[in-house]
């Protein structure tokens, strides 16, 4: 297959080509490698490989054909030199930190991600003497208050989950930058259909490749992009001696997963923005978080840094954990499960599934009352979804 310059083309054109390497079988399709070694024509040829003289694969921990055709796609979509792929979207953020990070470090890192995120750097980074500062997203003077001399890393996730807060890249970026520090974005709710940290300025962007960029809830994996220096450097090292190594399966999945990232991600947005304008008129919520409307705090900045606003709903009713169990459990559409970026709506309560393991405090801290509902809006019939959350008010009257 003749080398492209992948960022002459379109991103569409990118998620269905990128990366692709065709074998002397002439395979039209992407191939899976599911081989956990490779043969050397020599000794010498093999004493080569292992000591980096020469390119080639290796081991499967580290080196494979169909994981490398994902992470030259991504790394395309991203607009970024070099990708590693790994086992889930933790292992990335794990990679990240053993990769870059010493005992006496310190990070700066946005309240509100992802519960098992806030726990890896408060529990467990901690353990090996990193220190990390929590503060809200969109603070600006809170991150500027908590910057070190030995900060090193900043990490956003933006829009956050499950608020949907947005924070400023390119303002960020230049916070780090200015005081010797890296900037990490998880772009998990937007995909790089909708939002490209690196040219905002971002050292690194993390992926759970779980979510949008499979878009069907099949398979496991992560991704870190950035620079070849900084992923050659601390990050493909890690990988190499830690070994969160993604399958070539998972891979191939994630694979044919890139090849509708535009059009599955505009078709989320539509919907999304469609719910999102439904619940805004119903009398029983209390308030809709999403980038696309006018009354979400970040509306204009959310307008400027992405494409659209993405595919996830949090909204609050009153009554707490019980009236948004009652709802969620009114359902009968919508799968009730804490993963997101299917074709299939998911609805979950984030206190007690993603956001469960916090502390009360730290889940108060970070916004996450008892009456917020999180939505991940699939691409069924938009009135179906809608009808489906509503069921709840139809019990409510017959009870």
């Amino acid at each position: 297959m003749t080398e492209l310059n992948w960022s002459e083309f379109h991103p569409d054109t990118q998620a269905v080509r990128a990366g692709q390497h065709r074998t002397l079988e002439g395979e039209h399709a992407e191939p899976i490698f599911p081989t956990s070694s490779y043969v050397f024509a020599s000794a010498a040829e093999a004493a080569a490989r292992f000591s980096g003289q020469i390119p080639g694969n290796i081991y499967s921990r580290f080196t494979n054909p169909t994981v490398r055709n994902f992470e030259e796609r991504l790394a395309a979509l991203e607009g970024g030199e070099r990708c590693i792929a790994v086992a889930s979207g933790m292992a990335a953020i794990a990679s990240l930190a053993f990769g870059l990070l010493k005992a006496g470090d310190h990070v700066v890192c946005s309240r509100g991600v992802f519960g098992n995120t806030l726990l890896l750097f408060q529990n467990y980074l901690a353990k090996f003497g990193v220190d990390t500062t929590f503060v809200d997203l969109t603070e600006t003077s809170a991150w500027e208050t908590a910057i070190r001399p030995n900060t090193r890393l900043l990490f956003a996730e933006t829009p956050s989950n499950p608020l949907t807060e947005i924070a400023d890249i390119r303002w960020l970026a230049d916070l780090a930058h200015g005081h010797g520090a890296w900037l990490a974005v998880d772009n998990c709710f937007c995909t790089p259909a909708l939002q490209r940290p690196l040219e905002l300025g971002a050292d690194f962007v993390i992926h759970s490749a779980t979510k949008y960029l499979d878009g069907q809830g099949r398979c496991v994996g992560g991704a870190i992009v950035g620079s070849q220096e900084l992923l050659e450097k601390h990050i493909y090292p890690f990988l190499r001696t830690g070994g969160p190594t993604m399958s070539p399966f998972n891979a191939w999945v994630f694979l044919k997963g890139l090849e509708t990232l535009g059009i599955r991600m505009r078709a989320h947005c539509e919907n999304a923005q469609a719910l999102a304008e439904w619940l805004e008129q119903q009398e029983w919520v209390a308030r809709v978080n999403y980038p696309g409307l006018p009354s979400h705090p970040q509306y204009d900045l959310a307008r400027h840094q992405q494409r659209a606003a993405g595919g996830i709903v949090s909204f609050e009713v009153e009554g707490g954990r019980a009236a948004a169990w009652r709802l969620i459990d009114s359902t009968r559409l919508l799968s009730i499960t804490a993963n997101l970026g299917d074709v299939k709506t998911t609805i979950t309560h984030p206190a007690t599934t993603t956001h469960g393991r916090l502390t009360e405090a730290d889940r108060e801290a970070a916004g996450i009352r008892e009456g917020l509902i999180r939505v991940a809006v699939g691409l069924e019939y938009i009135e179906d979804i809608e009808n489906d959350i509503a069921r709840w008010v139809e019990h409510a009257a017959a009870s």
